[in-house]
C-alpha cells in the first residue's frame, strides 16, 4: 500500500464515521467482538482459503485497525491516528531487529530470538514477572502454550504426560479425543485447561518471589 493509498483509506474511514450512524456509536470496546471475528476469519483464510480469501480477510482486519485509529483521533484523551500507529510499530520493529537496522549480527533464528527478547526486555523494564504481557483472553490452548514457555524460563516445568503421538495430525486427534471424553462426562475442557493454567501461573509467580 502506498502512502497515498493509506491516506485514502484513512479518509474513507473518516467519512464513514462522519456519515454512518451505526459507526458513530461504536467504541474500542464495542468493536472487540468484530476484531476477534475478523481475526479468526483471517486465520481460516490462511489455513484453507484462496489468494482472494486472504486478500479480503487481511483487508477486513486492516479496516478494524483503521477504525480504532480513527476513533482515537477523534478522542481528546487519545489523540493519535493511523499514521501514528504506523510510525510506532515501525520504530518498534527497528528496535527489535538490531541485526537488520543496527550493528548486531544474527546468523541463526536462535540469534534473532535472543536479540528480539533482549530488546523487548529493555522496553518493558516495568514488568515484574515473565508472565506479564500474556493476554488472559487468549484461547485456552494458546494461553497454556504461552504460559508454559514463560514458565520454563524461570525453571517451572510441569511433567509432560506421556502420550502416543509423533506429529501434529496425531496430536490433533489426541486433543479432539480429550475434548470428546470431557463432553461425554459433562466437563468443560476450555475451562479446565484455563483453571490448570492459572494454577501454573501462580506457581511461576511464587517461584519469582525473592527467597
Amino acid at each position: 500500500m502506498t502512502t497515498s493509498e493509506l491516506d485514502a483509506f484513512a479518509a474513507a474511514m473518516s467519512e464513514v464515521l462522519d456519515r454512518c450512524v451505526w459507526s458513530q456509536r461504536e467504541t474500542h470496546e464495542s468493536l472487540v467482538q468484530y476484531l476477534i471475528e475478523e481475526s479468526y476469519e483471517l486465520v481460516e483464510a490462511i489455513e484453507s482459503g484462496t489468494r482472494d480469501d486472504l486478500l479480503e480477510e487481511l483487508g477486513d482486519v486492516l479496516w478494524q485497525v483503521v477504525f480504532h485509529a480513527e476513533i482515537a483521533r477523534r478522542s481528546p484523551a487519545e489523540g493519535f491516528d493511523i499514521q501514528d500507529v504506523a510510525a510506532n510499530v515501525r520504530a518498534k520493529m527497528v528496535r527489535r531487529h538490531p541485526h537488520v537496522f543496527g550493528g548486531e549480527v544474527a546468523e541463526t533464528p536462535e540469534d534473532v530470538v535472543r536479540l528480539w527478547t533482549a530488546a523487548k526486555k529493555a522496553e518493558k523494564r516495568d514488568r515484574t514477572s515473565v508472565l506479564d504481557g500474556i493476554p488472559s483472553a487468549l484461547p485456552a490452548l494458546a494461553l497454556a502454550d504461552k504460559t508454559l514457555g514463560r514458565a520454563a524460563s524461570v525453571g517451572v516445568e510441569p511433567d509432560a504426560s506421556p502420550a502416543a503421538f509423533s506429529n501434529e495430525e496425531e496430536l490433533g486427534e489426541l486433543l479432539l479425543g480429550v475434548v470428546a471424553a470431557a463432553r461425554a462426562r459433562g466437563l468443560d475442557a476450555e475451562r479446565a485447561l484455563r483453571t490448570s493454567t492459572r494454577a501454573l501461573a501462580r506457581e511461576v509467580r511464587a517461584a519469582e518471589r525473592p527467597a
